[in-house]
Protein backbone atom coordinates (compact mmCIF):
# COMPACT_ATOMS: atom_id res chain seq x y z
CA UNK A 1 0.00 0.00 0.00
CA UNK A 2 1.49 3.35 -1.06
CA UNK A 3 1.82 6.16 1.45
CA UNK A 4 1.76 9.66 -0.06
CA UNK A 5 2.14 12.77 2.09
CA UNK A 6 1.26 16.35 1.16
CA UNK A 7 2.84 19.51 2.57
CA UNK A 8 1.48 22.81 1.28
CA UNK A 9 0.76 26.48 1.86
CA UNK A 10 -2.85 26.18 0.64
CA UNK A 11 -4.62 26.51 3.98
CA UNK A 12 -7.87 24.60 4.47
CA UNK A 13 -10.64 26.87 3.17
CA UNK A 14 -9.99 26.21 -0.52
CA UNK A 15 -10.45 23.11 -2.67
CA UNK A 16 -6.75 22.57 -3.45
CA UNK A 17 -5.98 19.78 -0.98
CA UNK A 18 -9.16 17.88 -1.82
CA UNK A 19 -8.46 18.15 -5.55
CA UNK A 20 -4.97 16.68 -5.20
CA UNK A 21 -6.20 13.87 -2.96
CA UNK A 22 -9.04 13.09 -5.34
CA UNK A 23 -6.64 12.99 -8.28
CA UNK A 24 -4.37 10.53 -6.46
CA UNK A 25 -7.25 8.31 -5.36
CA UNK A 26 -8.78 8.26 -8.85
CA UNK A 27 -5.52 6.76 -10.15
CA UNK A 28 -4.60 4.72 -7.07
CA UNK A 29 -7.63 3.97 -4.86
CA UNK A 30 -5.54 1.98 -2.38
CA UNK A 31 -3.26 4.92 -1.54
CA UNK A 32 -2.94 6.17 2.02
CA UNK A 33 -2.73 9.97 1.94
CA UNK A 34 -1.29 11.84 4.91
CA UNK A 35 -1.59 15.61 5.38
CA UNK A 36 1.65 16.83 6.93
CA UNK A 37 0.32 20.40 7.00
CA UNK A 38 -1.40 22.89 4.75
CA UNK A 39 -0.54 25.83 7.00
CA UNK A 40 2.94 26.71 5.69
CA UNK A 41 3.24 30.49 5.22
CA UNK A 42 2.74 31.30 1.52
CA UNK A 43 5.93 30.61 -0.48
CA UNK A 44 7.94 29.95 2.69
CA UNK A 45 10.24 27.24 1.37
CA UNK A 46 12.44 27.23 4.48
CA UNK A 47 9.46 26.63 6.78
CA UNK A 48 8.19 23.81 4.58
CA UNK A 49 11.65 22.24 4.57
CA UNK A 50 12.01 22.49 8.34
CA UNK A 51 8.59 20.90 8.85
CA UNK A 52 9.19 17.95 6.56
CA UNK A 53 12.77 17.48 7.75
CA UNK A 54 11.48 16.80 11.24
CA UNK A 55 8.88 14.21 10.31
CA UNK A 56 9.78 12.34 7.12
CA UNK A 57 12.07 9.90 8.93
CA UNK A 58 9.07 8.71 10.94
CA UNK A 59 7.51 7.33 7.75
CA UNK A 60 8.32 3.88 6.34
CA UNK A 61 10.65 3.27 3.43
CA UNK A 62 9.00 3.92 0.09
CA UNK A 63 6.89 6.84 1.31
CA UNK A 64 6.31 9.53 -1.34
CA UNK A 65 6.23 13.19 -0.28
CA UNK A 66 4.56 15.89 -2.37
CA UNK A 67 5.77 19.37 -1.36
CA UNK A 68 3.43 22.01 -2.77
CA UNK A 69 5.09 25.30 -1.84
CA UNK A 70 6.27 27.76 -4.52
CA UNK A 71 5.68 25.17 -7.25
CA UNK A 72 5.86 27.35 -10.38
CA UNK A 73 8.75 25.95 -12.42
CA UNK A 74 11.34 27.73 -14.52
CA UNK A 75 14.49 26.82 -16.39
CA UNK A 76 16.52 27.39 -13.22
CA UNK A 77 13.98 25.73 -10.93
CA UNK A 78 12.45 22.70 -12.68
CA UNK A 79 10.07 20.17 -11.19
CA UNK A 80 12.08 17.27 -9.79
CA UNK A 81 11.78 14.00 -7.91
CA UNK A 82 14.50 13.16 -5.39
CA UNK A 83 15.23 9.83 -3.72
CA UNK A 84 16.87 9.89 -0.30
CA UNK A 85 16.98 7.35 2.54
CA UNK A 86 14.58 5.08 0.68
CA UNK A 87 11.92 7.78 0.34
CA UNK A 88 10.81 10.03 -2.53
CA UNK A 89 10.33 13.81 -2.59
CA UNK A 90 8.44 15.61 -5.37
CA UNK A 91 8.66 19.38 -5.62
CA UNK A 92 10.20 22.31 -7.46
CA UNK A 93 13.98 22.61 -7.22
CA UNK A 94 13.70 25.95 -5.42
CA UNK A 95 16.13 25.15 -2.60
CA UNK A 96 13.63 23.07 -0.63
CA UNK A 97 15.79 19.94 -0.69
CA UNK A 98 18.72 21.57 1.09
CA UNK A 99 16.36 22.38 3.95
CA UNK A 100 14.96 18.84 4.11
CA UNK A 101 17.97 16.70 3.32
CA UNK A 102 21.00 18.91 4.10
CA UNK A 103 22.23 18.24 0.58
CA UNK A 104 22.37 14.45 1.06
CA UNK A 105 20.43 12.38 -1.46
CA UNK A 106 20.81 9.33 -3.71
CA UNK A 107 19.18 10.33 -6.99
CA UNK A 108 17.44 13.33 -8.54
CA UNK A 109 15.52 13.51 -11.82
CA UNK A 110 13.85 16.36 -13.65
CA UNK A 111 10.19 15.62 -14.26
CA UNK A 112 9.43 15.24 -17.95
CA UNK A 113 5.89 13.92 -17.66
CA UNK A 114 2.97 15.46 -19.55
CA UNK A 115 0.60 17.09 -17.13
CA UNK A 116 -3.14 16.47 -17.25
CA UNK A 117 -4.16 20.07 -17.94
CA UNK A 118 -3.47 22.92 -20.33
CA UNK A 119 -3.07 25.24 -17.34
CA UNK A 120 0.20 25.62 -15.49
CA UNK A 121 -0.86 26.96 -12.08
CA UNK A 122 -1.71 23.71 -10.26
CA UNK A 123 1.30 21.44 -10.68
CA UNK A 124 0.52 19.46 -7.53
CA UNK A 125 -2.75 18.16 -8.99
CA UNK A 126 -1.82 18.02 -12.68
CA UNK A 127 1.75 16.71 -12.41
CA UNK A 128 3.00 15.84 -8.91
CA UNK A 129 0.04 13.53 -8.22
CA UNK A 130 0.65 11.71 -11.50
CA UNK A 131 4.35 11.26 -10.73
CA UNK A 132 3.59 10.05 -7.19
CA UNK A 133 1.33 7.33 -8.58
CA UNK A 134 3.98 6.34 -11.15
CA UNK A 135 6.49 5.84 -8.35
CA UNK A 136 3.95 3.98 -6.21
CA UNK A 137 3.32 1.63 -9.15
CA UNK A 138 7.00 0.77 -9.28
CA UNK A 139 8.06 2.75 -12.35
CA UNK A 140 11.79 3.61 -12.29
CA UNK A 141 12.78 7.24 -11.81
CA UNK A 142 14.57 7.09 -15.15
CA UNK A 143 11.13 6.85 -16.81
CA UNK A 144 10.15 10.20 -15.28
CA UNK A 145 12.90 12.30 -16.83
CA UNK A 146 16.59 13.03 -17.14
CA UNK A 147 18.96 13.03 -14.15
CA UNK A 148 19.35 16.33 -12.29
CA UNK A 149 23.08 16.43 -11.59
CA UNK A 150 22.97 19.21 -8.97
CA UNK A 151 20.14 20.56 -6.84
CA UNK A 152 19.78 24.25 -6.07
CA UNK A 153 21.04 25.45 -2.68
CA UNK A 154 18.46 26.79 -0.27
CA UNK A 155 20.30 29.68 1.36
CA UNK A 156 20.18 28.06 4.78
CA UNK A 157 21.61 30.03 7.69
CA UNK A 158 24.38 28.49 9.78
CA UNK A 159 25.15 29.52 13.35
CA UNK A 160 28.50 31.28 13.61
CA UNK A 161 31.07 30.68 16.38
CA UNK A 162 33.64 33.37 17.09
CA UNK A 163 35.75 34.09 20.17
CA UNK A 164 33.53 33.18 23.15
CA UNK A 165 30.19 33.58 21.39
CA UNK A 166 27.73 31.70 19.23
CA UNK A 167 25.44 33.74 17.03
CA UNK A 168 22.40 32.16 15.44
CA UNK A 169 18.95 33.07 14.21
CA UNK A 170 15.36 32.03 14.83
CA UNK A 171 14.68 29.67 11.94
CA UNK A 172 11.15 28.65 12.95
CA UNK A 173 8.37 29.84 15.26
CA UNK A 174 5.94 27.05 16.07
CA UNK A 175 2.22 27.28 16.84
CA UNK A 176 3.00 27.81 20.54
CA UNK A 177 5.18 30.82 19.61
CA UNK A 178 8.30 28.97 20.74
CA UNK A 179 11.54 29.99 19.02
CA UNK A 180 13.52 27.25 17.31
CA UNK A 181 17.01 28.45 16.46
CA UNK A 182 19.66 27.15 14.09
CA UNK A 183 22.06 26.47 16.98
CA UNK A 184 22.46 22.71 17.18
CA UNK A 185 23.18 20.86 20.40
CA UNK A 186 26.35 19.45 18.86
CA UNK A 187 27.70 22.92 18.03
CA UNK A 188 26.61 24.34 21.39
CA UNK A 189 28.42 21.68 23.40
CA UNK A 190 31.51 21.80 21.21
CA UNK A 191 31.87 25.54 21.75
CA UNK A 192 30.80 25.45 25.39
CA UNK A 193 33.52 23.08 26.60
CA UNK A 194 31.89 22.86 30.02
CA UNK A 195 31.76 26.61 30.57
CA UNK A 196 28.91 28.69 31.98
CA UNK A 197 26.94 30.71 29.46
CA UNK A 198 24.27 33.33 28.91
CA UNK A 199 21.71 33.06 26.11
CA UNK A 200 20.53 36.49 24.97
CA UNK A 201 17.22 37.27 23.27
CA UNK A 202 16.56 40.72 21.73
CA UNK A 203 20.05 41.95 22.50
CA UNK A 204 20.58 41.51 26.23
CA UNK A 205 17.03 42.42 27.21
CA UNK A 206 15.98 38.83 28.01
CA UNK A 207 18.46 36.19 29.15
CA UNK A 208 18.65 32.61 30.36
CA UNK A 209 21.75 30.85 31.69
CA UNK A 210 20.84 27.17 31.88
CA UNK A 211 19.49 24.42 29.66
CA UNK A 212 16.38 22.69 30.97
CA UNK A 213 14.93 19.27 30.22
CA UNK A 214 11.32 20.40 30.15
CA UNK A 215 9.20 23.54 29.76
CA UNK A 216 7.92 22.85 33.27
CA UNK A 217 11.39 23.22 34.80
CA UNK A 218 10.67 26.95 35.17
CA UNK A 219 7.77 28.89 36.61
CA UNK A 220 4.82 29.95 34.46
CA UNK A 221 5.76 32.74 32.02
CA UNK A 222 9.47 32.34 32.76
CA UNK A 223 11.95 31.98 29.92
CA UNK A 224 13.24 28.45 29.33
CA UNK A 225 15.91 27.05 27.00
CA UNK A 226 15.86 23.42 25.91
CA UNK A 227 17.17 21.26 23.09
CA UNK A 228 14.10 19.90 21.34
CA UNK A 229 13.65 16.61 19.55
CA UNK A 230 14.78 18.40 16.39
CA UNK A 231 18.24 18.80 17.94
CA UNK A 232 18.29 22.61 18.02
CA UNK A 233 18.23 25.20 20.78
CA UNK A 234 14.65 26.18 21.52
CA UNK A 235 13.49 29.15 23.61
CA UNK A 236 10.03 29.39 25.10
CA UNK A 237 7.87 30.81 27.84
CA UNK A 238 6.23 28.27 30.10
CA UNK A 239 2.53 28.36 29.11
CA UNK A 240 2.86 31.68 27.29
CA UNK A 241 3.73 32.91 23.80
CA UNK A 242 7.30 34.14 23.60
CA UNK A 243 7.37 35.39 20.02
CA UNK A 244 4.16 37.43 20.30
CA UNK A 245 4.87 38.87 23.73
CA UNK A 246 8.41 39.89 22.84
CA UNK A 247 7.92 40.90 19.23
CA UNK A 248 10.32 38.28 17.84
CA UNK A 249 10.21 37.22 14.19
CA UNK A 250 11.96 34.56 12.09
CA UNK A 251 15.62 35.39 11.41
CA UNK A 252 15.88 37.40 14.64
CA UNK A 253 19.34 37.06 16.20
CA UNK A 254 19.97 34.79 19.18
CA UNK A 255 23.35 35.07 20.89
CA UNK A 256 25.13 32.75 23.31
CA UNK A 257 28.06 34.10 25.35
CA UNK A 258 30.38 31.61 27.06
CA UNK A 259 32.15 32.70 30.26
CA UNK A 260 35.74 31.68 30.95
CA UNK A 261 35.53 32.86 34.56
CA UNK A 262 32.65 33.29 36.96
CA UNK A 263 29.21 33.29 35.37
CA UNK A 264 28.11 36.77 34.35
CA UNK A 265 25.09 38.13 36.22
CA UNK A 266 21.72 38.12 34.52
CA UNK A 267 21.21 41.31 32.56
CA UNK A 268 17.46 41.22 32.55
CA UNK A 269 14.38 39.06 32.83
CA UNK A 270 11.13 38.90 30.96
CA UNK A 271 8.73 40.43 33.44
Amino acid sequence: MAIITITSDWGTKDYYAAAVKGKILSMLPSATIVDVTHEIEPFNVAQAGFTLKNCYQCFPEGTIHIIAVDTIESTECPHVVVKAEGQYFISTDNGIFSHILDGKYDEAYCIDVMQDSDFFTFASRDRFAKVAVMIANGEPLSSIGEPRLKLNPGGTFCAVARDNTLEGVVMHIDSYDNLITNISKELFERERRGRDFTIMVKGDLYTVDEISDSYLDVDVVDLVAIFGTHGYLELALNKAKLASLCGIEPKSTIKVVFHDEEKAPKVGSLF
